[in-house]
Formats: C-alpha cells, sequence, structure tokens
C-alpha cells in the first residue's frame, strides 16, 4: 500500500511540474527572479488542480462515433 501511495504521490507532482514548465520555462533566462516567482505563485493553484483539469477535458471531449 505504501508502494501505491508513493507511486501516486510521483505522479502528482510530476504532473504539476509539467503544468509549471511553460512558465517556468519562459521566464527562467528573460526575468528577474521575482518575475518568475510571481509568474510560478500565479499558475500554481491551476498546476495543482491537474487532474480536474485532464477529467474536464476527457469528459468535455466530443466522440467520434
Amino acid at each position: 500500500m505504501r508502494i501505491f501511495v508513493a507511486l501516486v504521490v510521483i505522479i502528482y507532482l510530476v504532473g504539476v511540474g509539467v503544468m509549471l514548465e511553460p512558465t517556468i520555462s519562459s521566464k527562467w533566462n528573460s526575468g528577474t527572479a521575482s518575475e518568475l516567482f510571481a509568474s510560478v505563485s500565479h499558475e500554481i493553484p491551476g498546476a495543482l488542480a491537474w487532474p480536474v483539469t485532464m477529467y474536464h477535458r476527457t469528459m468535455d471531449a466530443p466522440t467520434k462515433v
């Protein structure tokens, strides 16, 4: 059971990283540290909710018949 919980946590944290990657990569070299922090802190709520976002994208997608 511990391995399962650890796997779920790892997958969740990787998903958060994937959701934050565009923001971090765009500000890493071009902006200051305060701009990077402000951008990441602005994007954190959406990144933490990535499972819900993926669920809605899956369920709202039109089905091909």
